[in-house]
C-alpha cells in the first residue's frame, strides 16, 4: 500500500520524536527505517533484556512494535501533533531467540483521529516471532510540540 504523508517533513519529525524516547534508548532500539506509513525499529540481544528462559522478554518485544507501529502511524500525521497508542493485541507466536529483531510497524489505514496499524518482529531478519495490531490517536496537545509517542 502507499501512503501519502500529510508533512513534506515527516522523516525528520520521527526521526526526532524517537530521538527524545528514553524507553527505547534504555533498551538499545534504533530506528533503522522511516517511510510514508512504514517503519522498522533494530534491537540488538542483550542478555539483560531475557526473561528467566534467556529468551527476550515479552514486554521488550512487545515494546518495540508498539513503537514501530506508532511512529509508522505519526508519519501519515500532520505536523504539530503527538501520536499515543489507544489499543493493541500482540500474539507471541515463538521464543525470541536471536543476535537481532527487527520490529516493523506500517498503517493498514490512516484515518483523520485513529490511525489501524500492523506489525511484526523477527528474530535475526527470517523468523516471525511475535504480531501486533493496534490502534494509534493523534491528539493536538502541549506534548505535540514535542512530537511525543507512546
Amino acid at each position: 500500500m502507499i501512503h501519502t504523508p500529510r508533512d513534506p517533513d515527516f522523516e525528520l519529525r520521527v526521526r526526532a520524536s524517537y530521538a527524545r524516547q528514553a524507553a527505547m534508548a534504555t533498551l538499545g532500539a534504533t530506528l533503522s527505517r522511516v517511510d510514508p506509513g512504514h517503519v522498522e525499529i533494530e534491537l540488538p540481544f542483550r542478555a539483560d533484556l531475557t526473561q528467566q528462559h534467556g529468551f527476550l522478554h515479552a514486554g521488550v518485544v512487545t515494546s518495540v512494535m508498539d513503537s514501530a507501529c506508532g511512529y509508522a502511524a505519526m508519519s501519515l500525521m500532520e505536523a504539530g501533533v503527538a501520536v499515543l497508542s489507544v489499543e493493541f493485541k500482540v500474539n507471541l507466536l515463538a521464543p525470541a531467540i536471536g543476535s537481532r529483531f527487527l520490529a516493523r510497524g506500517r498503517v493498514v489505514r490512516a484515518g483523520r483521529t485513529l490511525t489501524f496499524c500492523a506489525g511484526e518482529v523477527l528474530a535475526d531478519d527470517e523468523r516471525v516471532v511475535a504480531t501486533i495490531t493496534a490502534t494509534m490517536m493523534q491528539r493536538r496537545s502541549q506534548a505535540a510540540g514535542r512530537g511525543s509517542q507512546g
